[in-house]
């Protein structure tokens, strides 16, 4: 659920059922980041999920509607079901020319050149560093997917360095591991800056934490968007009193 509160009185304008407005702020700045992250090169050619669920279906569907296309769509998930239906979801588009199911997690990370990780992981379940040799790009949506030696071993990008380390996530554990946040390149900011550049022969990554104001700015884009299509649905006599006497 999502609160907009006027900003002049304090009081809340209006509620929304926000599961959506976070899974498309998930899937704009992942998509963002991955264009921006490869400014200068040719697009990736070949994308795996790791997680097929509603975050990984939102980023697929919003690569497709900002005219990505792929060779190859590639998902792994510990639930065969849930990779078949998110196959059978993304090849019912034009987004690939193939579309297939990875049987294992090396097989998934060494044959793609942009991987997104978004998976409910609670702590990191891919440790070679060796699978990783071809320097693909890796959105870490989910956070806590990579071991720390990866996370030391890549270029890695942030949306918000405080925000993201922290709360046991894999760049938290590398800070642990390190002793410092020296493998911090920069922010997300930093790349759409041109400030930061990351190299295309290392393996590059973006984690990010997501910040709460992006989910207010979305909602005020659908709230005013509502409004001005007179699809707002008031509740007449919401507040039992308005005056303070």
């Amino acid at each position: 659920m999502l609160v907009l509160n006027d900003l002049a009185t304090g009081y809340p304008l209006a509620c929304l059922e926000s599961s959506i407005i976070s899974a498309t702020r998930t899937a704009a700045s992942a998509v963002l980041a991955a264009g921006a992250l490869r400014a200068g090169r040719p697009r990736p050619r070949r994308v795996t999920y790791f997680g097929a669920g509603l975050i990984a279906r939102y980023i697929a569907d919003y690569f497709r509607r900002t005219g990505w296309t792929f060779d190859e769509v590639g998902v792994f998930d510990r639930s065969p079901d849930y990779a078949a239906r998110f196959a059978d979801t993304v090849r019912g588009t034009a987004a690939a020319r193939r579309v297939v199911t990875h049987p294992d997690p090396e097989t998934a990370i060494r044959s793609s050149d942009l991987l997104v990780f978004a998976t409910t992981a609670g702590t990191p379940h891919v440790h070679d560093i060796a699978w990783f040799s071809h320097a693909p790009t890796v959105l870490h949506v989910s956070l806590r997917d990579l071991a720390p030696e990866i996370i030391l071993d890549s270029v890695n990008v942030l949306d918000d360095v405080d925000h993201c380390l922290r709360a046991e996530t894999s760049p938290h554990l590398a800070e642990q591991r390190s002793g410092s946040r020296e493998f911090v390149a920069g922010v997300l900011a930093d790349v759409l800056t041109g400030e930061l550049v990351p190299p295309p022969d290392r393996t590059t990554i973006f984690s990010p934490f997501g910040l709460g104001v992006l989910d207010l700015a979305v909602g005020q884009f659908v709230y005013e968007a509502a409004r001005r299509a007179g699809t707002l649905h008031e509740l007449p006599g919401f507040f039992h009193e308005l005056s303070r006497y």
